[in-house]
């Protein structure tokens, strides 16, 4: 049995630091959104989203001393039992949550806040996938663990998209940068990113002139590359069954976004085309979260001075648009500064992860690391116009109880973990 040891010794106080600016300055930018010189209110009201954001911000102290202080074997021993009581969870949210906006993904809990499991799942998941990798005779190269580590991440998303919640069912792709650390060929993140690519190219361009494209790129191909290594017969009709498989996957894609998709998400897909298609309309927020922060110039407009704030021209401004006021108030030189700490966040989640006797620990390091940068990429990137709005926090900035908690246990687990790093779990 091993000693504990003292925590305040133990605790890797760079990213509690790290944590705890992100998290201040996210409070404050979130009085920024909702403040209004006509009609002034203290930062401290619980009336409004600053005063609620300050309540979730003492209850998460609250969540990282309980975090802190109990037996970090508890989270690798109980990992499947978590997975299993969020699992149950998610499902029952579908039946007793109130809809919201068209979705079913949040359950009241009195006093006018509610809890969004779905950003819970994502801890619990992280746990599960980590206990699992890290088993012995568990090889992530192997098809069936593979399959088996697979169908752990794709269940929980399969639920929430059946709460009509398809921002958060999106952020579990971040697991596949955990499956490539832990030995998955690097073929398979490749294939995704190539599909990714054709799908962005699809949007853009005719899928004639794609498919085309695709003809041209495999005879090159087969031309200059293969000349050099291995022009065989049965190179050529691999080559032909990737640009068969391709062809189908543009055409796939044509039939997902016009059959599938619902009205309001191929519209978000078409302002990410075409971003002054429906400026009025679908396109507003992204139209004018890009107006709130290129008017903040290099230096900013000054905090509590931002004029897209003032007047409400950015729905949402608290919650997933939050680094339009960051933009808008602090400049270009505060929005680098909070992508810099984000940077600096992030390299010590896995440097950290890295220094793990413990598989456990090791693997869920990396899961932090990925759910965080996944939300930093597609937050920031929507603000910006560069992705469409499927509407996922920015961590630690963001408005929301269950936002903040799910990202405060995420991140303390591993610490606690970290603090222990010279046990084995």
């Amino acid at each position: 049995m091993a000693r504990d040891i003292d925590i305040r010794e133990g605790i890797d106080w760079t990213t509690v630091w790290l944590y705890a600016a992100l998290v201040t300055f996210g409070w404050l930018n979130i009085y920024a959104a909702i403040y209004n010189p006509e009609t002034p209110i203290t930062i401290l009201s619980t009336s409004h989203n600053a005063g609620k954001q300050l309540l979730f911000i003492c209850t998460s102290f609250i969540l990282i001393l309980i975090i802190l202080f109990v037996d970090y074997k508890i989270y690798d021993s109980f990992a499947y039992i978590f997975y299993g009581v969020v699992i149950a969870l998610l499902i029952v949210t579908i039946f007793i949550a109130t809809e919201i906006k068209g979705s079913r993904s949040w359950i009241k809990v009195g006093g006018g806040f509610s809890l969004q499991p779905a950003e819970f799942s994502k801890i619990f998941t992280a746990l599960a996938l980590s206990r699992y990798l890290s088993s012995q005779n568990v090889n992530i190269t192997r098809v069936k663990d593979a399959i088996i580590a697979g169908l752990m991440v794709f269940i929980p998303p399969i639920i929430i998209i059946m709460q009509k919640e398809t921002g958060s069912a999106l952020t579990f792709a971040a697991f596949i940068a955990v499956f490539y650390r832990e030995g998955l060929p690097g073929i398979y993140p490749a294939l995704g990113i190539a599909l990714a690519i054709l799908f962005v190219l699809v949007l853009f361009f005719d899928k004639l002139y794609v498919i085309v494209g695709l003809a041209v790129a495999c005879g090159l191909f087969w031309q200059f590359f293969l000349k050099r290594y291995d022009r065989t017969q049965q190179n050529l009709i691999r080559l032909g069954a990737v640009f068969v498989i391709s062809s189908a996957f543009v055409f796939g894609v044509g039939f997902f976004t016009t059959n599938i998709l619902k009205p309001h998400q191929q519209k978000r897909i078409q302002i990410l085309v075409n971003p002054d298609s429906d400026p009025l309309g679908a396109g507003w927020n992204q139209t004018q979260s890009r107006i709130a922060i290129s008017s903040g110039g290099i230096i900013g407009k000054g905090y509590l001075q931002g004029t897209q704030t003032k007047f409400d021209f950015v729905p949402e401004q608290s919650t997933d648009f939050i680094f339009c006021t960051v933009g808008e108030e602090w400049g270009f030189l505060g929005s680098m500064i909070v992508i810099l700490v984000f940077a600096v966040l992030l390299n010590r989640i896995i440097n950290l992860a890295e220094k793990q006797r413990s598989k456990f620990s090791r693997i869920y390091g990396y899961c932090v690391a990925s759910i965080l940068f996944f939300h930093l990429l597609v937050n920031i990137g929507m603000t910006i116009g560069l992705m469409p709005v499927i509407g996922i926090p920015l961590p630690f900035l963001s408005y929301g109880g269950s936002s903040l908690w799910s990202f405060t246990i995420l991140l303390f687990i591993f610490l606690k973990l970290d603090a222990h790093r010279s046990y084995k779990v």
